[in-house]
């Protein structure tokens, strides 16, 4: 997720300091993305240095109000029309954690597999559970919840799939170990 494109968003609909930015950003988002003030303050000096934004001055309580430049609409404009690249796959912790599960001796990798499975249906009954409450409220929230549920939705069919996948190789494991206790057997047998 870029915190620079969706602030110089938020900017376009006017000047804001750095608070009403992550109210708004945490407000559209249904708050799926908490960011931290020090991030969002951090994040506008880096666009003013780059003439993105620029500070307004300040507003009646003291905080330094920014607005966005022309660069910035620009900018924004060319983030809504490029599409989000697929070329760096974002880390995946359970795919990290699956592969070297099924590499580390001794892990269960079926116990894994369900204790996942079991958090990932409990996420996708809450977000069903919110989509409900959302219905006819602000649009935003409730794309934001449609992709909480398609991603939980892969991430259980990936589970289903991983499972599956497992159960062959453990059937194809006793034939190599078979194999290979005949194999050790027949050498022991032609050294004698």
């Amino acid at each position: 997720m870029s915190v620079k494109q969706a602030l110089l968003a938020l900017l376009e609909e006017g000047p804001r300091y750095g608070y009403q930015l992550r109210a708004q950003f945490e407000q559209r988002t249904g708050a799926t993305w908490p960011l931290n003030v020090g991030q969002v303050y951090t994040t506008l000096t880096r666009l003013e240095r780059d003439g993105l934004v620029v500070g307004a001055g300040a507003d009646g309580e003291g905080h330094v109000v920014y607005r966005i430049t022309d660069e910035g609409r620009d900018a924004v404009a060319a983030w809504f029309t490029t599409p989000v690249e697929r070329t760096q796959p974002p880390r995946d912790e359970l795919a990290i954690k699956l592969a070297l599960a099924v590499t580390v001796p001794g892990v269960d990798v079926a116990t894994v597999i369900q204790q996942q499975r079991s958090a990932t249906m409990s996420a996708l009954q809450d977000y069903t559970r919110l989509k409900r409450q959302a219905e006819g409220g602000e649009l935003s929230w409730s794309l934001v919840l449609d992709s909480l549920v398609f991603a939980a939705e892969a991430e259980i069919r990936w589970l289903d799939h991983c499972e599956a996948r497992l159960r062959r190789a453990q059937l194809e494991r006793p034939e190599t170990l078979l194999e290979e206790i005949l194999a050790d057997e027949a050498d022991e047998e032609a050294r004698r």
